[in-house]
């Protein structure tokens, strides 16, 4: 075994060995890497050494690397990359991370790799690609033991141990615990748990020991429903089956887990304004640009259409400049109220909890939520105004009164929209924040400035 490299920095780390063209290091290197590491010692190399270090692997290290990563950061590496030594990458990695990771490449660029991958290889990727992501068969795996029900036992083990002799590694990427037995066509009859497979007599037929009528998914089954059936069932897999009952895949709990987890973050990155829902530092600056702006040039509209109220009431702000101190305060607190609102309503639309016809019962929660909060950090708001103005006993009233009613209108506004959006087809992820943020600063501006003039009406006379 060969000097290691220094304990020093991840990325400098692997820069130098890549320098050094260090090839068997560099491998080992990556092998022992954590995978935390190994995302941001990647994302740290320019371009000419990202492609430089898949060159130095062997595609399984460099398949290994690759699954360390996320999709998006995965992705970029392989465009890097001619499609013939971008296939012999993804060619190492499971069916379902394969089918992740050309879903994230362009069209063109998935169906280049998908043609120059092993046959075998390349049928099972269209096959998931054929598949929405966030669909049962778009995380499925195709690494599954099936075998027709007038097998026996001991056709099934020969054929096993047959195919093990000739290539040792078959079955490295199977995790094996059931087999399924499948009719003429292919459809699912039934499934056959490995320890009655190994214990049965030699001449048992699978059909003989195999549980019928067993529990499926179909391939279009969504991500809401996958969740509902692992929690219903205490499986680690089930079996995933086309329109016409045919097996077609196995989907794995942690699959799903993942993907759910994966789906959040997509949200997350929405709801701040992401609008793909994937971003890294490492794409080109121009795209990562123009996609902000997507998200940036509605809100400078949405934006104007608030700030006029303040043009509006211009004469009082300039005869009650403390005014000025606690307008963006209501209306920064307003929102975060109705965000808070949002939050609850995406969330339980992706449960199936509410749909767009609830608003109303949605809309009458949330304004007794706010109600109370509004009263307490309405008086809280209040007492601060006081302190800081003592001569102003008015402004206290205006500030706590105005926050008390405009937090009842965030959170009825942040429960609603995202079901008005949903109605309409539009992602609440993405708009549901712009339009709360410029509704709930139109009324804690109006609500605020209007108490304050009938308080001070001596002030613009």
């Amino acid at each position: 075994m060969g000097e290691q490299p220094p304990l020093i920095d991840a990325p400098e780390a692997l820069e130098s060995l890549i320098d050094a063209d260090q090839a068997q290091r560099l491998e080992q290197y990556i092998y022992e890497l954590p995978s935390g590491d190994a995302a941001r010692a990647v994302a740290l190399l320019d371009e000419p050494k990202r492609v430089k270090l898949l060159e130095m692997l062997s595609p399984e290290a460099a398949a290994f690397l690759v699954d360390e990563l996320s999709h998006p950061q995965a992705a970029e590496l392989l465009e890097d990359l001619p499609p013939q030594q971008a296939a012999a990458i993804v060619d190492e990695l499971p069916s379902d991370e394969q089918a992740d990771l050309l879903g994230q490449l362009d069209e063109e660029d998935a169906q280049a790799i998908i043609a120059q991958m092993a046959p075998q290889e390349a049928q099972d990727a269209r096959l998931l690609t054929r598949y929405e992501p966030d669909t049962a068969g778009g995380i499925m795996i195709t690494e599954y033991l099936a075998f027709t029900q007038d097998m026996t036992t001991d056709d099934v083990l020969r054929q096993l141990r047959a195919k093990t002799d000739a290539d040792p590694d078959a079955y490295a990427n199977y995790d094996i615990q059931y087999a399924y037995v499948t009719g003429p066509g292919g459809e699912l009859r039934g499934v056959v748990r490995f320890r009655d497979l190994i214990l049965a007599r030699p001449q048992t037929r699978l059909v003989d020991i195999m549980i019928r009528e067993p529990r499926l998914i179909r391939a279009d089954a969504s991500l809401d429903e996958l969740e509902e059936f692992f929690d219903a069932n205490s499986f680690n897999a089930a079996p995933v089956v086309d329109e016409n009952g045919r097996l077609v895949g196995v989907v794995r709990r942690s699959a799903v887990e993942e993907a759910l987890g994966d789906r959040s973050e997509m949200e997350l990155l929405r709801f701040g304004g992401i609008i793909t829902g994937q971003e890294l530092r490492t794409m080109p600056t121009g795209a990562r640009a123009v996609r902000r702006l997507a998200f940036l040039f509605p809100n400078i509209l949405l934006s104007f259409i608030s700030v006029t109220i303040i043009a509006f009431y211009e004469p009082l702000i300039e005869s009650l400049a403390a005014l000025a101190i606690f307008l963006p305060l209501v209306a920064n607190l307003s929102g975060a109220a109705g965000n808070q609102a949002v939050a609850v309503s995406i969330r339980e639309l992706a449960l199936g909890l509410i749909k767009p016809c609830d608003w109303f019962r949605v809309c009458l929660k949330e304004m007794g939520v706010g109600l109370f909060n509004g009263l307490i950090v309405g008086l809280i708001l209040g007492l601060i105004a006081l302190t800081m103005r003592p001569d102003l006993v008015g402004l206290a009233l205006v500030v706590g009164g105005a926050y008390a009613c405009n937090s009842v209108l965030a959170v009825a506004l942040g429960g609603t929209i995202p079901l008005l959006l949903k109605s309409l087809r539009v992602d609440p992820a993405i708009a549901s924040s712009p339009i709360l943020n410029t509704f709930t600063d139109m009324g804690s501006f109006f609500i605020t400035l209007s108490l304050a003039a009938l308080t001070y009406r001596n002030l613009l006379a």
